[in-house]
């Protein structure tokens, strides 16, 4: 443990130097559980509740995750993250829960945290491993340190333990929520195609697919969304649902501001204008845009091009050699990333809407699930899933060199490039990963064609990846969701959807297949065995070896004909507990300071007398630490409307786009918070007001803190 201990700090400064979650109690909330008894009539119709939750979590000083860049550090709130849950409950009383978060993944320790708060509350039968699913819509644009695995911690400087508690108890409140709500309910389904919203990043690896299962498509990117219209008996809708495939990097890694990228924004567009002004986050309407298999898939439409407007090269994403130079822009003007978010999210909301609004397929069916952990390391593949190989099998984890390159939607350091397998020309990052673990012939063997840059799964005594896998699909009627503990590319998914189609279809008639992306585990990317042979940042980036997905096809098979056969399917080996063996190296707040050491609150560059539509309205406080509370269900800000004498109304808070909330800190100790609002065309004319909420912690020799409020002078929007 020391030797691993010492591997990670220096790895961890190497990093910073080169790149310069009946009553109870959770928190201090008393939750009443309540359970309708009321049964659904038929296979038809469901008990269904639909719920929301913050998992913002801190939104200064921590890095941001996705990108794993040490330079990109939270530096305050565009819109906040939520937790979307939705439990269906069938004729029978089988029950499943679906949730879709605004983080970048689901990690293990996440849904097995989530899942024993879950059974503190419910008890050990109601939620379990087997029907709760989790799955982040991968925005990169969240706090990090919610991993417990050395490799996705090392920008974050560890665990931070914090962080995730808030993203797990966001997640249990809102599937309570859920919970509490289910009412008898239908649903409809319908599928249609979204163009002009994502592009294949890696087309150079797709091309390697065999040319006659290209040709079985359209596009080198599902353009499929699928919407679920949940409503009453009575036909009022309550919540939806979608499915579409594209990556939440809108937002670039040089944004410092939380943010729900494009699928955030595509869901507080829908939930806004359902459930009205000044209800971000509250419901009563919930809308979820789950993620899919987008593991090469961009939503920087406008495609990677150099500095100088050139094209990259097509096989390596490089520019006169270096991939540093090859960018991919969203559909923004000039790139612009809050207009490409806001077109990409845009988008996504109006076909679901079009889809939401026409929905005519009726779902009907029990609620099925089966779940199995699977040890990845070693698993053999079989025919059919063996790509013509004998003697298949994965691999202990490990990172190959175009790892490193990053993607066009944020490209790496050092010049590595994407597409080479050669590594005698860096004998520097060779010798570090020698130093971190070195590789085995076999492991070499196993691995090829990738070049091991970091072999994370030969780390002592713990690896740096998690190796036992959830394989979980649960069924709603004809609703099929493949939860992938990853991120699988377009042809990745295709293949496991027609897969589980396949064996599913013989006790399912007409199966509609959706793949959960980024569910209950991180296991990094999926790429085909053929992709996997050109090693661009996915193939690199696929943990266990060439046979990757070939062993998740087959797993999720075994779990499919479990469901057709109705039998059970074993439980597996229990993920390891890496509780007591983390660390975090971000040292806490120490001391708020203010002027005159208690005018927290107080204005330092106050707002204008009056402002026009479209223009940006900005107040600078005096604040404490943001760190120090997260605000969560609350607010940093509020926009206020004068609407009689002396008596304000909240139209706006940091969980709407209009605003901004921008933390800096200013000497030593000194946090200056800057508050925007951009004024919208149809912003109804008056007098607003700012206020800006926090806590200070004024005694460094006390973990107590003060709460505090500042407020701007008035002033008229005309």
């Amino acid at each position: 443990m020391i030797n691993s201990f010492k591997k990670l700090i220096i790895l961890i400064s190497l990093v910073i130097i080169l790149l310069s979650s009946n009553n109870i109690f959770i928190g201090s909330t008393k939750i009443p559980v309540i359970q309708k008894n009321v049964q659904p009539k038929d296979d038809s119709s469901y008990q269904i509740g639909a719920g929301i939750y913050d998992i913002t979590g801190a939104s200064a000083e921590v890095n941001l995750m996705g990108y794993a860049n040490p330079l990109q550090v939270g530096a305050g709130i565009h819109f906040r993250q939520r937790a979307r849950a939705f439990v269906f409950v069938d004729s029978n009383g089988n029950r499943a829960v679906y949730v879709s978060t605004d983080s970048c993944m689901i990690f293990q320790e996440v849904k097995i945290h989530v899942v024993k708060l879950l059974q503190d509350i419910f008890g050990p039968n109601v939620y379990t491993e087997a029907n709760v699913l989790l799955s982040g819509t991968h925005t990169h644009s969240g706090p990090a340190g919610f991993s417990q695995y050395a490799l996705y911690g090392i920008t974050s400087l560890g665990f931070y333990k914090k962080n995730f508690d808030t993203i797990c108890n966001g997640i249990v409140q809102a599937i309570v929520k859920a919970h509490k709500s289910v009412q008898p309910a239908k649903m409809f389904t319908e599928t249609g195609e979204l163009w002009n919203t994502n592009i294949n990043r890696s087309p150079y690896a797709y091309d390697n697919n065999p040319e006659e299962e290209k040709a079985m498509y359209d596009s080198n990117v599902d353009k499929n969304m699928t919407v679920l219209r949940i409503e009453d008996m009575n036909g009022n809708p309550f919540a939806a649902i979608s499915f579409f495939a594209v990556h939440c990097t809108s937002m670039n890694n040089t944004n410092h501001l939380i943010s729900g990228d494009n699928k955030g924004y595509a869901s507080y567009l829908w939930e806004k204008q359902v459930n009205g002004p000044g209800t971000s986050g509250k419901g009563p309407f919930v809308a979820a845009f789950g993620q899919s298999n987008e593991g090469d898939v961009s939503p920087n439409t406008r495609g990677p091009t150099c500095r100088d407007g050139s094209p990259c090269d097509y096989k390596t994403s490089t520019c006169n050699g270096r991939n540093e130079e090859c960018w991919a822009l969203g559909p923004g003007k000039d790139g612009d990333m809050f207009e490409s978010t806001q077109i990409i999210g845009g988008n996504q909301f109006n076909k679901a809407l079009e889809l939401f609004n026409n929905a005519s397929i009726q779902v009907s069916g029990p609620v099925q699930y089966r779940h199995s952990w699977v040890q990845f390391t070693n698993v053999s593949v079989e025919p059919p899933y063996n790509s013509g190989v004998d003697n298949a099998t994965t691999c202990r984890g490990a990172m190959g060199y175009s790892f490193a390159a990053g993607t066009t939607d944020g490209p790496g350091a050092f010049n590595f490039v994407q597409s080479d397998n050669n590594t005698s020309g860096n004998p520097f990052w060779n010798f570090i990963g020698d130093f971190i673990a070195k590789p085995t012939p076999d492991q070499i063997n196993c691995q090829s064609p990738k070049p091991i840059l970091l072999d994370v799964g030969m780390v002592e005594p713990i690896p740096w990846v998690p190796d036992v896998m959830p394989i979980q699909i649960v069924t709603i009627g004809q609703i099929v969701l493949v939860a992938v503990p990853g991120e699988f590319t377009t042809m990745s998914g295709r293949r496991l959807r027609n897969s589980v189609r396949e064996i599913i279809g013989k006790s399912i008639e007409n199966p509609i297949v959706l793949i959960a992306g980024l569910s209950n585990t991180y296991s990094g990317y999926v790429a085909t065995f053929e992709e996997y042979q050109v090693q661009r940042y996915e193939g690199a980036s696929t943990v266990f070896g060439p046979h990757t997905l070939g062993s998740y096809m087959q797993e999720f098979g075994k779990l499919a004909q479990s469901i057709v056969d109705g039998t059970t399917v074993p439980a597996g080996p229990t993920p390891r507990n890496l509780t007591g063996h983390t660390l975090f190296f971000l040292p806490p707040v120490i001391v708020d300071v203010a002027p005159d050491f208690d005018d927290f609150g107080e204005v330092s560059i106050d707002v204008n007398l009056s402002y026009s539509v479209n223009e940006t309205v900005s107040c600078v406080f005096y604040g404490g630490n943001p760190r120090n509370d997260f605000m969560i269900e609350s607010s940093f800000l509020t926009i206020d409307l004068l609407t009689g004498t002396d008596q304000w109304t909240t139209v706006l808070d940091d969980g709407d786009w209009d605003t901004k909330f921008k933390w800096k800190m200013h000497d030593l100790g000194f946090s200056l918070i800057t508050i925007e609002w951009v004024i919208a065309p149809d912003t109804t004319p008056g007098t607003y007001r700012i206020t800006h909420s926090g806590y200070a912690k004024k005694n460094p020799f006390s973990l107590t803190l003060t709460p505090y409020q500042g407020v701007s002078r008035n002033f008229v929007v005309q």
